[in-house]
Order: C-alpha cells, then structure tokens, then sequence
C-alpha cells in the first residue's frame, strides 16, 4: 500500500523544520511534505494528490482561509486541519464552515498534534477507500458479469451497490438458475475484500460428517484419518468473504457451530482447546423457504436472523421476461465462440418463441437450452421451427422426421429401437433439466425424481452427466 502524505503550510520556517524531523518518526508510513509559501504549497497540490494538509490561518503571502477554499476547488476530498494561533471559536467555526476538518492551536504540544493528525489521516484513508470502490462501480456498470436492463435487475445492481463497500452479513434469496453466486461474487469483486480469493462452500455437498471438519478444521488425529492439520475454510477466508451457498441444506448440529462463529468471531479447530480469532464477511445463499424450515424446526431462527442481516433478491426469469432477448442474444454468442461454430442470430419469431415459454429452471435453463439449439440449429439465423424442435427435445427423432419428410417417407425404424432412442433422449433431457433445476444438488434431485440417490448416480454415469456442471 502506498505511503499517505501529509502537506504542512506555514510561514515559520523553524516550525516547519522541527516538525519535518519529528513528525515522520510518529506517523509511520506517512510522507511529510513542508512550504513556508502559500502559492508554492497550491501548485503543488495542483501536481500530486495530498491526504492531508496542516494549514496555518494567519500567513503574510496569503490568507489561511483562502489557502483553504483554493484547496477544496482543487482537490474538495483533502482533509484539511488548521492551525491558529488565537483559539477563537469563530474562527475555528468559519474553518470548519468552509470544509475544514479540525483545528489546533498553537502553541500545541507534539502529541496532541499527533492525535489530530492521525484522526485525520484515518479519515482521508477512509475516503479514498470509498472513491475508489465507486469508481470501481461504475467502471463497472452495468456489470460485466450481468445481462438485463428490467426494472427488477436495475434494483439487483443498486442493491449491490450499496452493500458491496460494507461488511454486512448478506442473504441472497432467489429460485435456482437465478444467478446467486454471480450476486455473491459482484458483491465481494466490488468490495475492499477483493484482493483476497472469495471462499465458497456448497453446504449439501460436503458430506454432513466431514462439514464442520471442512468449514472449521481440524489438527492431526483429531479423528480417524484426520492425517495432518487442515485449516478450514473460515482460515482460509480470513480477512476475505465466504459464501454459504444452500445454506438451507446446512445440517442443525453444524448450524449451531457456524452460530457461535458468527457470534464470537472465532473458530476452534477440532480437536484443539484453543480458538483463533477470524476475519470473515459472510455471505449466504438459498433457493428455500428458510421461514417454513425454521416452522418446521429443522433451522434454527438465531442463526436466521444473523445471517439475513440484509437480503437481496435475484428475480426469476418470468420477472424479466424483457430481458430475454439480450440475455438470449448473450448466450448464444458465448455458446457459438465456445462450440467453435460460426455465429448465428434469432429470427424476431423465434425471439418471440423464447419470451412465451415457461422457464422453471430460469436463467440457467435457458443458457442450457440455447447450447442445444445452437448446436442443432444447421442455418445461420435460428427460427421459431428450431426452437420447437430443442422443445421437444428429440434432436435425433426431430432431425430424421425433418429428413423423412424431405425424402418424401424414409422408412419406420423398428419399435423396440424407436423406443429405445425416445427412451435415451427422454432421460438425458429429464436429467439435464433435474439437475439444472437443483443446481446440481444430487439430493435433492433424487428426491424430487422420485428415486434413490444411488440410482440417480447410476443413471449420470451411464449418460455422462456431471453435476459440476450444474453449478
């Protein structure tokens, strides 16, 4: 981090010389710059940027109070503290009235000065912090990683806005394929924490006995197989952002270990006696109904109402079906560069199509679907025929009937082996769109499906499904 630097203007040259030898011992890290001239101290504000300038109101060349309002037309950011030498309140007042910070007088003892100095550089470090988290902002509005211009991701964008620069614990609360981890990674890229790499855990996938290992860690022999001292992922946040993503999935026995993390700012390692102090901004996300498994009691309202400190919601895409055309239009320019096929555009019908169906799966399954289309769509521009035919699903099935017809009736294949075809494109696309629904959440797949995790496992490996893609 580069040194803060601090302009002195006085017209006592021996002042200026005792405290350019004193002042650099006292304030660590802070470049100490003196002008026994007004116009000099000015011009060089004009060149380089001062964190905080120590001005004395009564100067021959020039008046402090005009020193003053010639500063804050160059740089009105600059804290500015003055020196008098009457300790009169109307002045001080005026100083202040005019943009000026604080005031000392003199004569004034070093550690006194000291104290306004270093109150004053916390200050002006504060505020350059903010100025450049909003210029960091707006470089990126709208966000890169975000596509809408509707009303409901207006409000996203000014949400994370305004919480990106604190430290508040935030819930992001949306229907799955909404984009809750694109919320959680803005929040954090956009925050003073972006130095650090932000920490994710994906609660329903850590196994329930190994989640408090994983997320608070542990030193060797803690347990069996517990080899060597592991960390944990809130060490590993330190001074950085975690992500709780499906916190609704967070098992109640390790609900009320993150609990009086949360409350004590500390976690303890299985198996050590001593807790290490953390420095962590939470953040959380959930497609649940928290309210109705906090009825149900299989979370706990404490833990609740510490993390949803603040909410954002991410909208489904039936809130934002206006932006359907740029997200569409988004999409299958990525999808055509990542596939390698030329670039193609939409038909204003099949446009039209797209903005008329239902997408349960939001944004995610829609990005999914507009793989498929590009893939199998053969023409540059894509029609509302094509889009039908990725709704149905039976690209194998879909393209033959299309070639049938053009052949004028190209013979039945047998029925065992038609079957067997709207059998395989039938499961894929089930289970593409299961997992797509659940973010990859094997669990909860299997339960909505309506069969054992065990199966569900077995049915992906047969057709090559991965659920890291899902995520």
């Amino acid at each position: 981090m580069s040194k803060q630097r601090l302009m002195i203007i006085d017209d006592e040259k021996d002042m200026l010389q005792g405290l350019s030898r004193i002042l650099p011992q006292e304030l660590e890290g802070v470049d100490v710059e003196t002008f026994s001239s007004a116009l000099s101290g000015l011009e060089s504000i004009k060149k380089q940027s001062v964190d905080v300038l120590l001005l004395d109101i009564r100067m021959p060349e020039m008046d402090g109070m005009e020193v003053l309002t010639a500063v804050k037309e160059i740089d009105p950011w600059i804290t500015v503290v003055m020196i008098t030498a009457y300790g009169s309140i109307e002045t001080a007042v005026e100083a202040i009235k005019k943009g000026a910070y604080d005031f000392i007088t003199k004569p004034f003892e070093i550690p006194d000065l000291v104290r306004v100095l270093n109150k004053a550089l916390e200050r002006s470090l504060l505020i350059r912090e903010n100025m450049n988290l909003r210029k960091k902002v707006s470089e990126r509005e709208p966000f890169a990683d975000f596509v809408g211009q509707s009303p409901p991701m207006r409000r996203l964008y000014d949400g994370i806005q305004a919480l990106a620069g604190t430290d508040y614990t935030v819930l992001i609360r949306g229907e799955s394929g909404t984009g809750k981890e694109l919320v959680a990674r803005a929040l954090h890229e956009l925050s003073p924490r972006s130095s650090r790499r932000m920490v994710t855990v994906n609660c329903p996938a850590i196994p329930e006995h190994l989640l408090e290992s994983e997320l608070f860690g542990h030193k060797k022999g803690a347990f069996t197989g517990a080899e060597q001292n592991h960390s944990g992922m809130f060490l590993e946040a330190d001074q950085s952002t975690l992500l709780l993503d499906e916190i609704g999935d967070l098992p109640v026995s390790t609900q009320i270990k993150l609990l009086r993390v949360l409350q004590e700012r500390e976690v303890r390692p299985l198996g050590s006696d001593k807790p290490r102090k953390v420095d962590v901004r939470i953040l959380s996300c959930t497609n649940q109904d928290l309210e109705a498994r906090i009825q149900d009691r299989s979370f706990r309202d404490d833990l609740y109402y510490r993390l949803n400190v603040v909410t954002l919601r991410t909208p489904s895409l039936s809130e934002i079906t206006e932006d359907i055309p740029l997200l569409a239009d988004h999409f299958l320019r990525s999808v055509c560069n990542e596939l390698g096929l030329p670039q193609k555009r939409f038909s204003v019908a099949a446009i039209q199509s797209m903005m008329h169906k239902s997408w349960p799966g939001n944004v995610r399954e829609l990005q999914n679907f507009l793989r498929r289309v590009a893939l199998f769509s053969p023409e540059e521009e894509i029609g509302a025929a094509d889009i039908r035919a990725a709704q149905d699903s039976l690209y194998g099935s879909a393209a033959e009937s299309r070639q049938g017809e053009e052949s004028n009736g190209k013979a039945v294949k047998p029925y065992q082996q038609a079957k067997e075809e709207l059998l395989e494109n039938f499961t894929r696309e089930y289970i593409t769109r299961l997992l797509g629904q659940t973010e990859g959440n094997v669990t909860r797949a299997s339960d909505i499906a309506g069969i054992s995790r065990t199966a569900l496992q077995k049915i992906m490996r047969r057709y090559e499904i991965r659920s890291e893609d899902f995520r």
